[in-house]
């Protein structure tokens, strides 16, 4: 497949600063799915999933029940989803998710964000058909055989599983991402997960040097500054260098 597994990076305590952003991306994912439908998880599917992932990944509380509450509280925000993708120096690709209010907002900050990394806004398609859509589950486990047992008598549809160290990644098909938590937390009663999301895994990914490498190292720190951006997909293995 080409990935690179980082779960040295996946299991790294995160800053203040990235806690944040990844509050907000939740509390959004929360908001949207409390207010279309029921703002309570044992009548709202959606919902209960999305709480679910926050929870995996470690979003107190506090953060998800002020995120029901306001949807509760019939606050008239409301966002839309959008998927931006992008070259950078090299063979770099790079796909952004956006949750937005103001779509003419977004696209003006991500063209800022290109524009002063020296890269390049692409049309629908032109990247993510080189990256393949997964669930993808990161927790401490390395005993890859009863995991695929219990994947397979669960009827989850397994991509793939890696294991470095002490931790263990698991990719899945998207839809089969919950199905694939229920029977991990079955095999391992628990278990603190690194990662419980959707992801973009590319195909073939690629280092850059140089000039190259600070240009796409700003784009992502410009990028992580963009309040509606939710997730960054990108394909350079040494990126943060």
């Amino acid at each position: 497949m080409g990935r690179h597994f980082e779960v040295r990076a996946a299991a790294m305590a995160k800053t203040s600063a990235a806690n944040a952003k990844l509050y907000s991306r939740h509390s959004k994912e929360i908001y949207m799915a409390a207010k279309a439908g029921e703002p309570d998880p044992s009548m709202n599917q959606a919902l209960k999933k999305t709480i679910e992932k926050a929870k995996a990944n470690n979003v107190p509380a506090s953060v998800i029940e002020r995120a029901i509450e306001k949807a509760k509280g019939g606050s008239t925000e409301n966002y839309s989803a959008s998927t931006y993708e992008g070259f950078g120096a090299g063979a770099a690709t790079i796909i952004i998710e956006c949750l937005t209010d103001n779509q003419n907002r977004t696209i003006a900050d991500l063209r800022t964000a290109f524009n002063k990394s020296k890269a390049k806004l692409g049309v629908s398609g032109s990247v993510s058909f080189n990256y393949q859509h997964v669930g993808n589950i990161i927790i401490p486990f390395a005993d890859e055989e009863a995991m695929l047992d219990a994947l397979i008598m669960a009827d989850v549809d397994v991509k793939e599983v890696e294991i470095d160290g002490d931790y263990m990644q698991v990719l899945v098909e998207p839809s089969d991402l919950y199905k694939a938590k229920d029977a991990i937390d079955e095999l391992v009663p628990g278990v603190e997960y690194n990662k419980l999301d959707l992801d973009m895994i590319p195909n073939e990914y690629c280092t850059l040097e140089g000039d190259d490498l600070m240009l796409f190292n700003r784009l992502l720190t410009l990028l992580d500054d963009v309040d509606d951006v939710q997730n960054v997909y990108h394909n350079v293995e040494n990126a943060g260098n």
